[in-house]
Formats: C-alpha cells, structure tokens, sequence
C-alpha cells in the first residue's frame, strides 16, 4: 500500500507513524531500529529526510521584531575561555537571535567578525527592534544599523541588569547542548542538521510536534 507521508518507501504508513513517533521523541536511528525492527540504515535514511525537511521549514520562518537577544556559540571542542574566532580553533561557531518570549534563529558562521554577523542581523531582525547583545565589538555598529542597542558586559562579571541581559539565547545554548551531547557526537557533515532541529523543537516546545510534523507531511510528503 502506498505510503502517504513519504514518496518511494517500502515502510507501511502504520510504521512510519512509529518511527515518526520515536523520532519526535528524540530517539535516536539505533534505538528506533530496534524498537520497529526496521534496519537501521532505513531509519538513518528516514531520520535524514526528516531533519532536511525541518531544515528548509525553519528558513522560512518570518523576520524577528521587538526584543531580540543576540549572541554566539561554540560547539564542538573546549574553546578557550574569553577568545571567539581564532581561539575558538577546532570548534564551530554559531550565532542566535531570540524573540524574547518567541522563536530563536541560528546559522553557522566563519567567525564571529562584525562582516560575518551584521548580514544576518538585518535580514531576519526588523529596524527598530531593540537588541541586547554582551560586549563583543562585532554589535558595535547596530545604532547606526537602525536598532535600539542595549549590552551586558560580560568581561565585567555583569550578567544581568534588569531587562538587560542575553539569558534567553544562553538557555537555548544549554539547550541544543545538552540535546546534541545525547548523540555521542555528531558528524561535523551533519551538524547543521541537528542544529536546525534544535531550533525547531525549541521553537515549538508548547506544541505536539509529531501532530505538527504530520501536517506537515500530509500536505507536503517527503
């Protein structure tokens, strides 16, 4: 019988609704195999499709406006402490926007430079918005961009100061982290992925996402 949800699959709609609903539980391919008895090559192969389809979902997600926390993120190896770009050698670095009390945007970047970072920021964050950002000098220019620009100085052991400050993109590090580091490592080909997937979950952490996911494929299979 011919499988709604994905194109060209020997896998039965009964079962990929359990697979969906292993991976929605974040399971990982190994897991998954053993708890269907499909192979696991085929998972791996299902898993994969998923997360390009919740890749491209998360790019089309509208421009950011209002309070936005902006910053950056090393994964991968230990970086040294107080250094970004060249001292962060051997890690990926990542830059985050995050509506306060809303969605979070990450994209991986070269280096954390000012050339690097401001594209971004003007096309996903509205003018007029108002951002907080620590002490990095690569924010130095967003007035001049047409943003309201607050910091937090890190350096200066200032972490908060009432609306100031960059908790919110922070926890969502923790968060990816955290979810990442369940994988045993993922490979450096693959970390976009699982980096997109963590700001989609993140993004809908009030929802059903496998109800989300299947409406998403019911309209639009893989």
């Amino acid at each position: 019988m011919k499988n709604k949800y994905i194109n060209r699959s020997k896998v039965s709609e009964a079962k990929f609704r359990q697979i969906l609903r292993y991976f929605t539980e974040d399971f990982n391919s190994t897991q998954t195999s053993k708890l269907t008895g499909i192979s696991r090559r085929t998972i791996s192969d299902i898993y994969q499709k998923l997360r390009l389809r919740i890749g491209s979902l998360t790019e089309e997600e509208e421009q950011l406006s209002g309070e936005i926390e902006a910053d950056e993120s090393y994964f991968g190896a230990r970086r040294i402490r107080g250094k970004r770009g060249r001292g962060a050698k051997g890690k990926v670095p990542v830059f985050g926007l995050l509506k306060r009390n809303g969605k979070v945007y990450t994209a991986i970047v070269r280096n954390c430079e000012r050339k690097q970072l401001m594209p971004i920021i003007k096309g996903k964050i509205l003018e007029d918005s108002t951002i907080y950002t620590d002490g990095w000098t690569s924010y130095d220019s967003l007035v001049l961009n047409g943003y309201k620009h607050h910091r937090i100085y890190h350096s200066k052991n200032e972490f908060a100061r009432g609306k100031n400050h960059v908790n919110g993109i922070e926890s969502f590090w923790s968060y990816a982290k955290r979810r990442m580091a369940k994988f045993n490592g993922v490979p450096k080909n693959k970390f976009i992925l699982h980096l997109k997937e963590s700001e989609w979950r993140f993004n809908h952490r009030g929802d059903n996402i496998y109800k989300v996911l299947m409406r998403e494929l019911s309209k639009n299979p893989l």
